[in-house]
């Protein structure tokens, strides 16, 4: 199994942009000396974050690091050009000597469609769409295309093209089994994010896509699945939650009253981390042992993605569970078989 973190480039209120900026990428850089497999950046166009173009961030990343692969997770892409994402994922996967991805997905925040003239009420029609677009680029060299919602191509080439044949694009899903079947009747690698509720509920979502996958044809080593989790290591369980509580509490109660929800309470927070829940919190051990629950809840994962950062937890301390992860997390999962 393959472990990395997922970053949304949290800026603090009223902290340096620059410093922000630079930290996400000394924190690739580390993961990359420490071992970890992947790092995704995010695409939000929020005050808080600042990764609305997170290919630039991921490129600067590229030419510091060697081995760890480099994901824009997610890009937006109901909300973009095809063919610019195309050449942005190309020149990262150049820059990086071919460890570029990419998780395609409609995103979560609302904010993308009217900054970039787009009606959210076109939010499905314009990513299977955008979608097709993308996936037929990445097949072809020259390409000839109409849609609904982009001027047509005639036979026009795109540049450049990766290294890797094909480069790798993910598809993002939430929980609706649509996605899931889509995922897998087009064989795209699945990158499910969990951020509540428990994990284990998912596994007749996962079945959908596999099975999905096996009518279309697709080999079953064809059909990754990741998890995208909130979580965060620390020396012991109650280090961990007094890091990351109040950031948690403070990041989704503001969204929670932007979309309607109630407050987060603690109650609610000691039952995301226990055993069934979706946050992936606690000591080395705790959090291995909970990773593998989670692969063996949904028949076996292939990437598990940390997103730690939106709890408001510092620099310092990012880097102290990101060391972690590398000498302690990863060897303890390496040693259990898989299911």
């Amino acid at each position: 199994m393959e472990i990395g973190i997922d970053s949304f480039a949290d800026k603090r209120e009223g902290s340096d942009s620059v410093k922000a900026i630079n930290n996400v990428i000394d924190r690739i850089i580390f993961a990359d000396e420490v071992g970890l497999n992947s790092f995704g950046i995010g695409e939000h166009h929020r005050k808080e974050f600042l990764d609305s173009a997170p290919f630039m961030i991921l490129a600067a990343a590229a030419a510091q690091t060697k081995n760890i692969k480099l994901i824009s997770a997610v890009t937006v892409l109901s909300a973009a050009d095809p063919v610019r994402v195309f050449q942005n994922l190309s020149t990262l996967d150049l820059i990086s000597g071919g460890r570029a991805e990419m998780v395609a997905g409609r995103g979560s925040f609302s904010e993308a469609f009217p900054l970039f003239g787009l009606d959210f009420k076109d939010y499905d029609e314009l990513f299977i769409e955008k979608l097709g677009l993308l996936l037929k680029i990445r097949e072809n060299e020259f390409v000839s295309w109409s849609g609904k919602f982009r001027p047509s191509i005639n036979n026009l080439p795109i540049y450049p093209r990766p290294i890797q044949n094909p480069v790798p694009i993910w598809l993002g899903v939430g929980g609706t089994p649509q996605s899931f079947a889509r995922a897998g009747s087009m064989g795209l690698p699945l990158m499910i994010a969990i951020i509540g509720g428990n994990t284990h509920r998912f596994r007749p979502l996962v079945d959908i896509y596999r099975q999905a996958g096996k009518e279309a044809g697709h080999p079953p080593e064809k059909l990754s699945v990741g998890l995208h989790s909130l979580g965060y290591v620390a020396n012991s369980m109650d280090e961990a939650i007094d890091l990351y509580y109040e950031g948690y509490h403070k990041m989704f109660t503001k969204i929670g009253k932007e979309r309607g929800w109630g407050p987060v309470t603690r109650d609610q927070f000691d039952n995301q981390i226990g055993p069934l829940g979706a946050i992936v919190l606690g000591d080395p051990d705790q959090v291995a042992e909970k990773i593998i629950r989670h692969s063996q809840a949904l028949g076996g994962i292939d990437r598990f993605q940390f997103q730690m950062d939106i709890a408001d937890i510092t620099h310092e301390n990012l880097i102290k569970s990101i060391e972690l992860i590398g000498n302690e997390v990863i060897p303890r999962i390496n040693r259990t078989k898989s299911p």
